[in-house]
């Protein structure tokens, strides 16, 4: 299977997460894109969705859904999102897309987080895909300096402002072998508004889309 065919083997895969009267919660990418083409099939079967980005609600919207607020909903039971990559113990980096601290919210208000990749986002330890961290606009710089101090080189994605109005940084060249320790690092860095590291919450459930089909892991 080619990447796009593994992306919609994984989302399709996802579908089977979505039970009766599911409060969900949908994330934002490339994958879960091919997820939100087949979400009218399971339409039934939605109680309500809240989007972690506007870009996902425009998708959504389109299709005919309405889309609430988590501040409406509470909570969610199952929340389904991409990720750039994720090690065998389902920690993640996510934020590609620039959506890093809705996801980080939606995630930690869902009963169930399922995250799906395609093989190529499996990786033995993070930390080749730049980790983005969402910054104050006024803090970009200070942050930028206390991440050089921890051996990252922070790149400014310039042109692109996040739905909550700020900066993104990836930081390229980080070495990740304590996922928990990096994020709690950049979290108390003033300034920072989330890290796309998701230790603390990692997904519950991994679904892999491979040449030979999908695979599931769990925490």
């Amino acid at each position: 299977m080619d990447a796009t065919e593994k992306k919609r083997a994984a989302a399709k895969a996802a579908l089977g997460f979505i039970e009766p009267g599911t409060r969900l919660g949908v994330g934002t990418g490339s994958t879960v894109n091919c997820l939100i083409e087949l979400l009218p099939d399971v339409r039934d079967r939605i109680d309500c969705l809240v989007s972690s980005s506007k870009a996902t609600t425009a998708l959504l919207e389109e299709l005919g859904f309405e889309v609430r607020t988590l501040n409406e909903v509470g909570s969610t039971d199952v929340y389904i999102d991409g990720a750039d990559e994720s090690d065998k113990h389902l920690q993640l980096i996510k934020g590609g897309g620039g959506a890093l601290t809705r996801e980080k919210v939606l995630a930690a208000a869902a009963r169930r987080f399922v995250c799906i990749i395609d093989d190529s986002k499996l990786v033995g330890m993070l930390g080749t895909f730049p980790v983005p961290v969402e910054v104050l606009p006024m803090a970009q710089e200070f942050v930028s300096r206390r991440l050089v101090k921890l051996r990252g080189q922070p790149v400014w994605r310039e042109g692109f402002v996040t739905d909550n109005g700020n900066h993104v940084l990836d930081v390229q060249g980080l070495q990740i072998v304590n996922p928990l320790d990096m994020e709690e690092r950049i979290d108390r860095i003033p300034g920072v508004v989330a890290v796309g590291i998701f230790a603390h919450r990692p997904a519950d459930v991994l679904l892999i889309a491979g040449d030979d089909g999908v695979r599931e892991m769990r925490t």
